[in-house]
């Protein structure tokens, strides 16, 4: 009887995903984009995502310490070599500024803007 009702459901699920309108995403887009950080810019390995889950892997390059922020979120500061993970959840298509908050940066060129197409 368990069997049944759980192979039932599994049945149920798998038609739900079929019968999904056309453009409806069962499964949320996730891209992720390396960011390599340097004196005084920053370099994306894509300059754009779709709506969804971005991962933004960011490694400093340069010999000063920096850090990413991007849509209220930043990481920590990072020294040369050392790497973070930043997970930016996008709903909204639009452009979306990025910088590094070390004072003067920003001005020096750490700065741009992420599309979410």
């Amino acid at each position: 009887m368990m069997r049944t009702a759980v192979l039932l459901a599994a049945i149920a699920a798998v038609l739900a995903v079929f019968a999904a309108p056309a453009g409806a995403h069962p499964k949320a887009l996730r891209t992720t984009v390396t960011v390599a950080a340097s004196e005084f810019k920053f370099v994306l390995s894509k300059k754009s995502a779709g709506r969804g889950v971005v991962v933004f892997k960011v490694t400093n390059v340069g010999a000063v310490q920096h850090d990413f922020q991007i849509s209220g979120r930043r990481t920590r500061m990072l020294s040369h070599g050392q790497s973070a993970t930043l997970r930016v959840t996008f709903l909204r298509k639009g452009a979306y500024p990025y910088k590094c908050t070390v004072a003067g940066h920003a001005a020096a060129g750490m700065k741009g803007v992420f599309t979410i197409k």
